[in-house]
C-alpha cells in the first residue's frame, strides 16, 4: 500500500468516526452533558498522554505549555465549548443543526482568516461566505429563531482553528496540552457531581454505578484520540485540497444519522438552507482546487502572475479534533 493510499484511508476513517460520533453520544443519553465532557477530558488525557509518552514526545508537551500557555488555554476553552455544545445537541435531538454547524465551519474559518489574519478572499470564496450567511439568516427567519447550536459549533471550531494556526506544536501534543489545562476543571466537576454539590435535572455521578455507561465514558478517550491520530497521519500523506474535500464526509454522516437514524424534523426551511450551504461549499471547494492548481504550476519569472491564489489554510488548520 502506497503512503498516499494509506493516508487517504486514514483520512476517511477519521472523518467516518467523527461523522458517526452522534451515535456514541446518543448512547450516553442518561448521562448529563457536563459529566460526559468531564470524562471525555480526563480519558483523553490518559489516552493521548500514553501516546505522547510512548512516542518520546513528552518533552514537547512541557515546552509547549511553557512557551505557548495563553494560546493553548484559549484553544482549550474553545474546544471544550465545542464539545459541550455538540454533546448537548445530540441529547436535545438537535443533531441536524449540529451537522449544519460543521458544514458551515470551513466558510467561518475563511471569514475568520480574512478578519484576523488578513488573508485575501477570492471571488468564489467571498460568494460562498455570503451565501452561507444568507442561508443562516433565511433559516432563522423561517424557523423564527436563530440556529444557535450551528452558530456556536461553527464559531467555536473556527476560533479553535484560528488559535491552532498560531501554535507551532504537533497536533497530538497540542491537544494533550489543552486537556492538561482542562483536567483540574474536569476533576472539580466530577467531585461536585458525585458529592451531590451540583444538582442536575437528571441523575449524576453515573460512573461506577452503571457498568455499560461507565465503559462508554472510558471509551470517550479513544473516541477522541484515535481519529486525531489518523487525521495527523493523513495530513502528512495527502494534499490539503484532498483533506478539505474528504472532511465533508464528517458533517454529511452526521446529517444522515440525524435524519435517517434519529428521525429528527427536517422542514422545507432546513432543506432550503442546507441546499444553499451545499452550494456555498461547492463554490468554496472549486476555489480551493483552483488555488492548489495554480500553486502547482511552475512560476514563469518573466511574466507577472495573473491572479493571487485564494488561501484555504484557515479552513484546514483547525480541523484537528472534535
Amino acid at each position: 500500500m502506497t503512503q498516499t493510499k494509506a493516508g487517504l484511508l486514514s483520512l476517511i476513517a477519521a472523518c467516518t468516526i467523527w461523522g458517526l460520533s452522534p451515535l456514541f453520544y446518543h448512547a450516553l443519553a442518561p448521562v448529563a452533558p457536563v459529566e460526559i465532557l468531564a470524562h471525555r477530558t480526563l480519558w483523553s488525557l490518559v489516552f493521548l498522554g500514553a501516546v505522547v509518552l510512548a512516542t518520546g514526545r513528552g518533552r514537547l508537551l512541557s515546552q509547549a505549555l511553557r512557551a505557548h500557555f495563553g494560546l493553548i488555554a484559549g484553544a482549550a476553552v474553545a474546544i471544550s465549548v465545542n464539545w459541550l455544545v455538540f454533546i448537548s445537541s445530540v441529547q436535545m435531538d438537535r443533531a441536524t443543526e449540529a451537522s449544519l454547524g460543521y458544514f458551515v465551519f470551513p466558510l467561518v474559518a475563511v471569514a475568520l482568516g480574512r478578519l484576523f489574519l488578513g488573508e485575501q478572499l477570492g471571488r468564489l470564496q467571498a460568494v460562498a461566505v455570503g451565501l452561507a450567511a444568507a442561508a443562516v439568516g433565511l433559516l432563522s427567519w423561517g424557523l423564527g429563531a436563530a440556529p444557535w447550536i450551528a452558530l456556536a459549533l461553527g464559531l467555536s471550531f473556527g476560533l479553535y482553528g484560528l488559535l491552532k494556526k498560531r501554535l507551532p506544536v504537533p497536533g497530538v501534543v497540542s491537544v494533550l496540552a489543552e486537556v492538561v489545562i482542562l483536567a483540574p476543571l474536569a476533576v472539580a466537576a466530577l467531585v461536585a457531581l458525585h458529592g451531590g454539590f451540583w444538582a442536575m435535572a437528571r441523575p449524576v455521578g453515573i460512573f461506577g454505578h452503571d457498568l455499560w455507561l461507565s465503559l462508554l465514558l472510558v471509551a470517550s478517550g479513544p473516541i477522541t484520540g484515535v481519529p486525531l491520530l489518523l487525521f495527523s497521519r493523513a495530513t502528512q500523506a495527502v494534499s490539503m485540497a484532498t483533506v478539505g474535500l474528504v472532511q465533508y464526509l464528517n458533517p454529511t454522516l452526521q446529517f444522515l444519522v440525524a435524519t435517517l437514524v434519529f428521525v429528527e424534523p427536517f422542514t422545507p426551511w432546513h432543506a432550503l438552507a442546507f441546499g444553499m450551504i451545499w452550494l456555498a461549499l461547492a463554490l468554496y471547494t472549486l476555489a480551493a482546487w483552483r488555488g492548489n492548481g495554480a500553486r502547482a504550476r511552475p512560476a514563469v519569472p518573466s511574466q507577472p502572475s495573473a491572479a493571487a491564489s485564494p488561501s484555504s489554510s484557515a479552513a484546514t488548520s483547525g480541523t484537528r479534533i472534535r
